[in-house]
């Protein structure tokens, strides 16, 4: 359980020592002491259940992993209040959802962006929520993505190499390592900031290259920290901005000439950010297993792919 969980609980007089109940949260306790903890029943939530498709990787009793498609947004918000994943899980799910938080819910521990596929984890029980967003708080979550970029991240560059928040690991790996916080004018994007934000690292490995010369990748990048848009905002500042993104992609488009008029015309015309959630791995939180998901390239990005193999 979640420390404000118990708070609330203590605060609502659902906590009692030696059957007398305790009304502060910060009252001593001592070696002997019998606790007792009331709880009450999962209170359904507002959020309505809706039967929409799920891909579901996997399933138990404690978590399930889906393989969330584009255009889904994960939680209700004021501007996407139905047809989210959380009411998709509340139909799913049903009775199988033990309550997070005192709530009848799915348990949410990371998001992936409306416009952005692939592998999220999503915990049945407080047991299992607590355990999932500790181990996304100390960073031990396997989380790698594939991306379609501008461009090609090379250790040649010398315009990377005279980049302070840029280096280069063994095998030509690329880190990327800034502070990233709301865009100082515009609320809606994250930025680069040079004080303030919070402190986020991001790793990118060429998989492939396209064009002659090349003049786009797939890449595969992985997360050190978990910062909102990190993907999108940390390629941008590189150079190398994610093919179809419109916040952070800017208006480049790729050269005819080096990847042929179709190819050329199928990247502008691309109508998501080119990103996909595609490794996801943790430690099972009720049996300590080592679970680890794969997802392969959606059909969008891999047709896209193919056009520029051209």
């Amino acid at each position: 359980m979640t420390r404000s969980r118990l708070a609330k609980l203590i605060a609502a007089g659902g906590v009692a020592r030696g059957g007398a109940v305790l009304s502060e949260a910060r009252a001593r306790v001592a070696e002997g002491d019998e606790i007792e903890i009331a709880f009450a029943e999962p209170t359904e939530v507002a959020t309505s259940a809706q039967a929409i498709p799920l891909n579901v990787v996997h399933e138990d009793d404690e978590l399930i992993v889906i393989d969330k498609p584009a255009g889904m947004v994960v939680h209700p918000a004021p501007g996407s209040p139905s047809g989210t994943l959380v009411n998709a899980l509340l139909a799913h799910c049903g009775d199988s959802l033990s309550g997070i938080g005192g709530e009848k819910r799915p348990g949410i521990v990371h998001r992936i962006d409306k416009e952005t596929s692939g592998l999220l984890v999503i915990a049945k029980t407080d047991k299992a929520h607590a355990a999932l967003s500790a181990q996304f708080a100390a960073h031990s979550v396997e989380r790698h993505y594939n991306a379609l970029v501008f461009g090609v991240p090379d250790p040649g560059d010398p315009r990377l190499r005279g980049l302070d928040a840029i280096s280069f690991e063994p095998g030509g790996v690329m880190r990327i390592a800034t502070r990233i916080g709301r865009h100082p004018s515009d609320r809606q994007r994250q930025a680069v900031l040079n004080s303030g934000g919070r402190h986020a690292v991001t790793r990118v490995r060429v998989v492939e290259t396209f064009g002659a010369p090349p003049t786009a990748a797939l890449v595969e990048c992985w997360l050190e920290t978990g910062r909102t848009h990190q993907i999108r905002v940390h390629l941008a500042h590189a150079g190398h901005g994610l093919i179809g993104d419109p916040v952070y992609g800017g208006r480049r488009r790729l050269s005819e000439r080096a990847v042929g008029t179709d190819a050329s015309a199928a990247a502008a015309e691309f109508p998501r950010q080119a990103l996909h959630a595609a490794t996801l791995g943790f430690v099972h939180p009720g049996t300590g297993e080592k679970m680890r998901f794969e997802s392969a390239l959606p059909e969008d990005m891999a047709l896209l792919a193919a056009a520029l193999r051209f």
